[in-house]
């Protein structure tokens, strides 16, 4: 068996740059363990630099983030797709994620989120059909549209339809019990401390989304609506609905009015109305997501809550701020 090459370190390469573009390296491989499990050790951290170092790549010492909770090895040498495969074929089982990917331009100066199911624990509309004895049936159509299996703007039509007659006071009931995603405010505020702006994109509804928007700090929001009439739901929807090609031209429409190259943007979602813009930022991360969605995505979380999305653009645990 051939011996791996010799790793690469500050003290061997003699030079004072903490920077890893500036040795070279120009790309990170960012691991993120599930708050809590305790996963991610220094034995298993140089394990993952021992199988990088096997087929061929130059490394630095791991960069720890938050101690026992994720850290970046600076890699040269190895396509990112090989990067992460090396790290899952030693993590395997294991509740951590992983991303490989550029280190030029790795902290982002645009975020567009999802709101149910990623900023919020929960999917709202299925949360307001409980006041109408609908849960069960209409969170059967929202997996399937989450999941891509129907038309976004048709299933949301046809869900609101069966809310017809519905007491608009079953919305500050539905707030009452929504709750954040942990980590939600860490994001907004640590990137909007940062100079980065913020906007939430949601097929759901306005009167959560202004809630959310000031809750977590983000700049914007964009949603969609309801028509109500005498303080009930009359089932229809405010046209033009808001859905996946909506998320993706408001994330294209910033991009070009802040004049970012794609390069700075990330976005973040669970399902397939998020998909199209996950595909088009440049770091584009499927969130606990559906199956048909987290299997195109780019990156993906599956263990991790919103910090990790601070994680993988190397911000430290010291560096977050909470928004106001």
């Amino acid at each position: 068996m051939d011996t791996p090459p010799p790793f690469r370190t500050l003290t061997d390469l003699g030079e004072d740059d903490p920077s890893p573009g500036a040795r070279g390296l120009d790309h990170v491989l960012t691991l993120i363990a599930a708050p809590g499990s305790a996963a991610l050790t220094v034995e298993r951290v140089e394990a993952v630099r021992t199988a990088l170092g096997g087929l061929g790549a130059e490394t630095d010492r791991p960069r720890w983030l938050a101690p026992g909770e994720a850290c970046d090895i600076a890699f040269a040498g190895l396509a990112m797709e090989q990067a992460e495969g090396s790290a899952r074929a030693v993590l395997a089982d294991l509740p951590v994620d992983l991303l490989a990917q550029p280190v030029a331009d790795r902290k982002k100066a645009l975020l567009i989120s999802d709101m149910d199911s990623t900023i919020v624990t929960s999917e709202t509309l299925d949360d307001l059909a409980e006041h109408a004895g609908l849960r069960d049936a209409i969170a059967a159509i929202t997996r399937r549209a989450m999941n891509g299996e129907l038309d976004f703007a048709e299933a949301l039509r046809e869900r609101v339809g069966m809310l017809a007659d519905l007491s608009e006071e079953a919305f500050a009931r539905t707030w009452a019990d929504t709750r954040l995603t942990t980590g939600a405010r860490a994001l907004v505020g640590t990137m909007k401390a940062n100079g980065a702006r913020c906007l939430l994109v949601s097929g759901g509804f306005r009167y959560f989304t202004s809630r959310v928007a000031d809750l977590c700090g983000f700049d914007d929001h964009v949603s969609n609506d309801v028509v109500i009439e005498n303080g009930r739901l009359t089932g229809a929807v405010v046209e033009p609905v808001r859905d996946r090609q909506s998320k993706l031209a408001t994330l294209m429409a910033e991009a070009g009015r802040l004049r970012l190259p794609m390069s700075r943007t990330l976005a973040v979602g669970d399902g397939a109305n998020d998909l199209p813009m996950l595909l088009a930022a440049s770091l584009g991360v499927a969130f606990h997501a559906r199956p048909a969605v987290a299997a195109e995505a780019r990156a993906v979380i599956r263990h991790g809550d919103l910090t990790a999305l601070l994680f993988a653009q190397g911000y430290t645990r010291e560096e977050f701020t909470e928004s106001a």
